[in-house]
């Protein structure tokens, strides 16, 4: 089996790198979510409008889906062909797009279109670094450093998510091109970088390719994920598409073609991905927790910026159009406890092993989501500042062990695959999770909203047919006008009702308390019945970290 390289100065260079890769990968993520409003009002659409809440949708969750889907077949292509090649070509990518994003052409929906597009290939080229990043680290770092690694990575990712949304919500006020413009300095010096100074090190495997694999796990996985994003959009008088036919098809066609990969990888000599690497413990039980732990966290940031932007900052003085960067800066605690004890755990895990440390970090943070359960809506700061940074410091306790597990797991030769497979549970993870949160959470609010925000707009002069109407309207629409930072009461109700109402009422209806006083009471027991499930998750998450055995490497005496 090889080595790392025996030049010391070589895995700092593949640690530097890399990190750079996947904070890039990450910053442009989070800083997308934060300046969608700019980049809306930028192409003239309204995003809180019916018809154009599957760009909406799409611009959020397409870059999650192509990685999602793809990052298993390039980490195959890594192991075949060299895993700093198809590394280099996602930095190459992953540029190219940006500049792309950066020069959107025109308005309406035609530039929507072309952003959903751009995004996709955007998650091509972060696909192809995520996918093999991690098998980078692994073959430079010798067995007992790569814990250390990992956490500093991981820090990178998670830094990255939050730093985004801080960064995106100042250069989004400037110009929403910018978003994109600041990662192409990245992205030119991290390609020339990475073109001179990277190297492969560990053996090819065979060139085979496995297409039959490939495109029923590419096509199954698109699928479910598919219909996950469709499932939570207004379907015909449903207020959710989870009993659309077409959202039905596409969940179970996308398991029918998962049950078919994993048939035919079972028969194949040199399968995409080898379904044996499963039979290895600590790579099962750590993939499984990695599943549940992106299930349990992937709706939180989305949680956390709804109840920030669409009612603590505005019942605290906050305008609306505001928050979005406010929200980012008071997310900042949860950064913190990650950036705490992610390489402080991936240290001591490289002498310890990861069981102990990643149980820990999972039960620290289903700690967390329940005291976060309660919290009234209008919380004290400083409890809630705590609180996400219990939760950081659990995922800080997990991630970095979690990974060096897995990886530290399987034979060199098929790292890349492995680093892939790890990469598309995290992902799939997160979609479902923000399906789930967002189900949870509009099946709280068309229980109770309608019926307040009717009560409410007549009391205050509106008459009652038009109260009716907007009440009547999605509560997907009120959810993401929250998450974006609108008022929705400015655009929902009719600018000639609006202007014929007295000027106190109007004042009141437009102000910065009224909206949020009326999604509160139902945001907060839809927020409790999510944080129940990523409560859950995380404990059953605890107990797969606690099944996972002694501390295992490939090929050498378990060390525990």
């Amino acid at each position: 089996m090889p080595k790392p390289s025996t030049d010391s100065s070589y895995k700092w260079t593949a640690l530097s790198n890399t990190t750079l890769g996947v904070f890039m990968a990450s910053l442009d993520s989070s800083i997308v979510i934060i300046s969608l409003p700019a980049i809306f009002r930028g192409i003239n659409l309204n995003p809180l409008d019916p018809s154009n809440i599957s760009y909406l949708l799409w611009m959020l969750m397409g870059y999650m889906v192509c990685t999602a889907v793809l990052v298993v077949a390039f980490g195959k292509l890594g192991d075949m062909f060299g895993r700093v090649r198809m590394y280099n070509a996602g930095f190459v990518v992953f540029t190219l797009a940006s500049i792309a994003l950066s020069l959107t052409p025109g308005t309406g929906g035609g530039a929507a279109m072309y952003m959903i597009l751009m995004r996709v290939v955007q998650g091509i080229g972060g696909a192809f670094l995520m996918a093999n990043s991690t098998a980078i680290l692994v073959d430079a770092f010798p067995a007992e450093e790569r814990g250390l690694a990992m956490g500093i990575n991981m820090v990178a990712v998670i830094a990255g998510q939050f730093i985004g949304l801080v960064v995106g919500g100042l250069l989004a006020d400037w110009n929403w091109r910018l978003i994109f413009w600041i990662n192409v300095p990245f992205g030119i010096f991290g390609t020339i970088w990475a073109y001179l100074k990277l190297r492969d090190t560990a053996p090819r495997g065979e060139l085979e390719h496995d297409w039959w694999g490939n495109v029923t796990f590419a096509l199954g996985l698109i699928a479910i994920l598919v219909g996950i994003t469709y499932g939570i959009q207004p379907y015909k008088n449903h207020v959710m598409g989870w009993s659309s036919p077409q959202v039905l098809a596409e969940l179970l066609g996308g398991l029918i073609l998962l049950a078919a990969f994993v048939i035919i990888e079972n028969r194949r000599k040199s399968p995409m991905f080898n379904l044996k690497l499963f039979n290895i413990r600590a790579f099962s039980a750590g993939n499984i927790a990695g599943l549940l732990s992106a299930i349990g966290r992937g709706g939180l940031q989305f949680m956390l910026i709804i109840w920030l932007q669409g009612i603590w900052l505005p019942l605290h003085g906050y305008a609306f159009e505001s928050t979005p960067l406010w929200a980012g800066i008071y997310m900042l605690p949860l950064t913190a406890g990650f950036l705490l004890m992610g390489p402080l755990s991936g240290r001591l895990s490289d002498k310890y092993g990861a069981k102990y440390f990643a149980t820990g970090g999972m039960v620290l943070g289903a700690l967390s989501f329940g005291l976060l359960m309660l919290l009234h809506a209008n919380f004290i700061y400083w409890i809630f500042a705590v609180l996400l940074f219990l939760n950081g410091l659990g995922s800080g306790l997990f991630a970095a062990p979690n990974t060096t597990a897995i990886m530290n797991s399987v034979p060199a030769g098929e790292r890349g695959q492995a680093s892939g497979m790890r990469a598309t549970f995290m992902n799939s993870g997160q979609v479902l999770s923000i399906g789930l949160f967002f189900s949870l959470m509009i099946l709280g609010l068309a229980h109770t909203l309608p019926q307040a925000m009717q009560t409410s707009l007549t009391s205050q002069g509106v008459p009652v047919a038009v109260a009716a109407q907007v009440a009547a309207a999605p509560p997907v629409a009120s959810l993401f006008a929250s998450f974006l930072g609108y008022n929705p009461m400015a655009q929902l109700i009719p600018a000639k009702v609006l202007a014929a109402l007295p000027a106190a009422n109007r004042a009141i209806i437009t102000g910065k308390y009224f909206f949020p006083g009326l999604i509160s009471g139902p945001f907060i027991h839809g927020l409790r019945i999510a944080f129940t499930l990523s409560l859950i998750a995380y404990l059953v998450a605890a107990l797969a970290s606690w099944l996972r055995g002694k501390k295992y490497i490939h090929r050498e005496e378990n060390t525990d």
